[in-house]
């Protein structure tokens, strides 16, 4: 899925914490071999590759619960959450390498595959459709979040009580280390002048997401752009932000700093609202004012200074 992924956990025996976690990561290799873009023979690529031919491809387990979970996010947010948005990532990525934005005409091209209603998901087979030829799923902004939830099924089916899992900005954990009421986990500040101090949340049971443009970002122009790719426009986002939510679980978690990182503060703190469970706290810079969005639930995780 192009990061790495950390285990923390506590076991009885060295041998134990080995095993565990091995099959933690073995689970994690596993979602790889189904959902990452990067590899032309996963079940994604494979997927992708019917765009198009209006044929019904039955899906994986694991395949079908991501995407009826990105088709509902989808649904929710108009389309600022939107799986099918691949063909402009794919671009993106190549302008973040050559530093120079997408050619207009390829980019329009582009965004003719772009659009969630394109995605058919039939519940009584299982099996997805995708409707216009050159679409190609992207599954980077909640893959991560279901591998790190998966891993940790994993660790307790072994036994692991205490653990933490994280995939680049994803963190889940279970309870929390022994003698502490929960997992002390610090949230990235924002790279500009005046920015809020680092502040740490107590989690267990929980899960934690951060999205922003700290360490991957394209300037061109003085414009600042994000990786993450706005459906709408099939463009890296330009709002200078950091969207961390907090979650029952980190499927949720990660889909929604995803969504939210689109959406901007407004409708993305409504969005939270509408979401049992959720906490969110958003960060930006626009221009020389820096301004913080705070959900009550994500106050009330605030660990004591």
């Amino acid at each position: 899925m192009g990061v790495a992924f950390r285990i923390v956990l506590y076991a009885g025996s060295e041998s134990k914490a080995e095993s565990a976690a091995a099959a933690a990561f073995n689970r994690i290799k596993e979602l790889n071999a189904i959902m990452s873009d990067y590899e032309p023979d996963s079940e994604l690529s494979r997927l992708s590759a019917t765009a198009g031919q209006r044929v019904d491809v039955p899906l994986s387990p694991d395949l079908w619960t991501i995407l009826e979970r990105s088709q509902a996010l989808a649904r929710r947010t108009a389309g600022a959450f939107d799986v099918t948005v691949g063909p402009c990532v794919n671009l993106w990525r190549r302008a973040r390498r050559v530093r120079q934005l997408p050619d207009p005409e390829r980019l329009s091209e582009a965004r003719k595959a772009v659009g969630y209603r394109n995605l058919q998901l039939d519940p009584k087979t299982r099996a997805a459709r995708l409707l216009v030829p050159g679409m190609r799923l992207d599954l980077g902004g909640i893959a991560k979040g279901y591998a790190v939830d998966e891993a940790l099924k994993v660790l307790r089916a072994q036994g692991i009580e205490r653990a933490l899992v994280g995939g680049d900005g994803d963190i889940a954990v279970s309870e929390p280390p022994p003698g502490k009421s929960g997992w002390r986990i610090g949230i990235a500040t924002l790279d500009v002048p005046n920015a809020p101090t680092n502040r740490y949340v107590l989690l267990k049971h929980a899960a934690i997401s951060t999205s922003g443009d700290l360490s991957q970002r394209l300037e061109i122009g003085g414009v600042r752009y994000s990786h993450i790719v706005n459906p709408h426009t099939g463009l890296g986002v330009t709002d200078h932000s950091l969207v961390t939510v907090i979650a029952r679980d980190s499927i949720t978690a990660d889909s929604l700093a995803t969504a939210i990182s689109v959406l901007g503060p407004e409708k993305g703190m409504k969005l939270i609202k509408e979401t049992t469970g959720a906490a969110a706290r958003i960060v930006r810079s626009p221009g020389e004012n820096i301004e913080t969005y705070e959900s009550r639930r994500f106050k009330d995780s605030l660990a004591a200074d």
